[in-house]
């Protein structure tokens, strides 16, 4: 069982930068591949970044390559998602999610079995 919490969200302006942490329980952090998904009102959930467990491979939605980094810190049992130069649209609940995994990080929801209960992010213009 792994038991997950994001914190750092808030309102920032178009332009700015968040960063997103991820705490996670348990001692076997370090075999968990982890995502980042994102929801909007009235949209679907939808994946934005993912790690493998040694942090080797990383994968991003087109719509935020170049301006966001997933990260992790297995001695601190955390994942990051640094958000530079923010638009209104990545405005959302955003989810972290864990699997246990070995191989490459998944990318789809239904493959993670693992969530935590979201953190706003709102971005004005």
């Amino acid at each position: 069982q792994v038991q997950l919490v994001e914190s750092g969200g808030g309102l920032v302006q178009a332009g700015g930068s968040l960063r997103l942490s991820c705490a996670a329980s348990g001692r076997t952090f370090s075999s968990y591949a982890m995502g980042w998904f994102r929801q909007a009102p009235g949209k679907e959930r939808e994946f934005v970044a993912s790690i493998s467990w040694g942090a080797g491979t990383t994968f991003y939605a087109d719509s935020v390559k170049g301006r966001f980094t997933i990260s992790r810190d297995n001695a601190k049992n955390t994942v990051f998602l640094q958000m530079n130069s923010l638009k209104p649209e990545d405005t959302a609940v955003y989810y972290c999610a864990a699997h246990q995994v070995w191989g490459l990080p998944p990318q789809r929801p239904n493959e993670y079995r693992y969530w935590g209960q979201g953190t706003q992010v709102t971005v004005s213009s």
